[in-house]
């Protein structure tokens, strides 16, 4: 396993893997977002967020951004909408599991479950307890703010909100706006500093980088 030094390298071996694993620029707006807007970039987390070695830079770092806060002291869960604040929910339960101070992750659903209980939130969490939201990808904060939604109208008392990458459109203001501790792990402007810096190389180099973040069940 790879030994890293500081909360610094370790950040920037997760620029790295994003930006292998996650990231894709066109020229032109060709990437729908949640939002209904198009642009010319996009950031697929899951190929990061679902490998291991991206678990443990997402779950130790963000550890440290919620343990060094005194106001999300007694958290008692993190969670988000499904599907992309999933596998940051459970790298961070785990990781707070493997540092002796247990914390729980839940999934909040799009549409509450069809059958047996009914959920909109799964995950042992109960009313009173105390929760942060977390989000892989923000633009305009609308993914954010349902879980928030949701959240309080099952009566967990929401503490803040972290989202792994801000695209820097609007959605630290609409958090912010609802008057609760926002805070993201990396920016837009961080990503494409050190994407800058390695240059978008030969098109033939780009080419097979584009062809990398395509999953294998639909590469031709």
């Amino acid at each position: 396993m790879r030994k890293y030094k500081s909360l610094k390298e370790m950040k920037h071996r997760l620029i790295e893997l994003i930006l292998e694993r996650s990231f894709k620029f066109t020229e032109e707006p060709t990437f729908k977002l949640a939002s209904g807007k198009m642009s010319n970039f996009y950031f697929n987390c899951k190929p990061t967020t679902l490998n291991s070695e991206g678990m443990y830079l997402v779950g130790n770092l963000l550890y440290e951004i919620i343990q060094g806060r005194k106001r999300w002291k007694g958290v008692k869960a993190v969670g988000g909408l499904t599907l992309g604040a999933d596998p940051v929910a459970n790298a961070v339960a785990y990781t707070f599991y493997l540092k002796g101070a247990p914390l729980e992750a839940f999934v909040v659903r799009k549409t509450p479950k069809k059958h047996g209980t009914m959920l909109w939130i799964e995950g042992n969490v109960k009313e009173s307890d105390k929760v942060i939201i977390v989000e892989d990808v923000i633009t305009t904060g609308g993914s954010s703010k349902e879980a928030i939604a949701r959240a309080k109208e099952c009566g967990l008392k929401v503490m803040g909100v972290i989202v792994l990458i801000d695209r820097q459109e609007g959605g630290r203001e609409e958090i912010e706006a609802m008057g609760l501790p926002y805070k993201a792990l990396l920016t837009k402007k961080e990503i494409f500093g050190l994407y800058k810096k390695r240059g978008k190389g030969t098109k033939a180099q780009r080419g097979k980088e584009e062809k990398d973040l395509v999953p294998l069940c639909l590469q031709k």
